[in-house]
């Protein structure tokens, strides 16, 4: 399973979100890394822009609702890529569906949303203190179920931004073991001081 994430996150973040100045790792050196630390080695050049203790500072979201754990690739009001560990202690987890558990779909797109709100929150034209607000979402489309143990690799590309007038637009994806799982075409934001 690890090497299954590590080969996601390498191909899929790296290659289809992150774009060609990165080095990515062929599949072939993931299938001949053997025990954690060269597993872990895989992944040294992954760099992390924004950690979970600064995202908290960015976005009012917590526990249980925050749903972005770090972000790796940052374009200020423009794009992002940001990971969600998906583990089994997710209180959702508990009713949604009790024996076979699987991520509600309105959380992952909330999960894209997050993610938009850092992008955005972090922009030059944005006051501080500014909060970001999901006003509508058009699009969606599930592909695959999210379950414990898996990482949802997100990507967000603003479409439109006015930090003037607090409106945003975006759309996203997010991926789990390289396939894709949801699709939004479109999300509606606002941004209140």
């Amino acid at each position: 399973m690890m090497k299954t994430f590590l080969f996601a996150l390498l191909t899929t973040a790296a290659t289809a979100f992150v774009g060609p100045h990165r080095e990515v790792r062929s599949s072939m050196a993931l299938q001949e890394a053997k025990g954690a630390e060269a597993i872990s080695a895989l992944t040294k050049d992954l760099e992390v822009i924004f950690t979970s203790e600064q995202v908290d500072e960015i976005l009012p979201h917590r526990y249980p609702f925050a749903l972005v754990d770090k972000v790796i690739e940052f374009e200020a009001g423009k794009s992002a890529v940001g990971i969600k560990s998906v583990t089994k202690n997710e209180e959702f987890f508990q009713g949604h569906f009790p024996g076979q558990p699987v991520m509600p779909g309105v959380l992952q797109v909330e999960a894209l949303a997050q993610l938009c709100g850092v992008c955005c929150l972090k922009s030059d034209g944005v006051k501080e203190g500014s909060i970001f607000l999901f006003a509508g979402v058009d699009g969606v489309k599930w592909k695959k179920p999210v379950v414990p143990g898996d990482t949802l690799v997100m990507e967000v590309e603003i479409t439109k931004f006015n930090a003037k007038f607090g409106i945003a637009k975006a759309k996203g994806k997010a991926y789990v073991n390289g396939g894709l799982a949801v699709e939004v075409g479109e999300m509606t934001f606002a941004i209140a001081k």
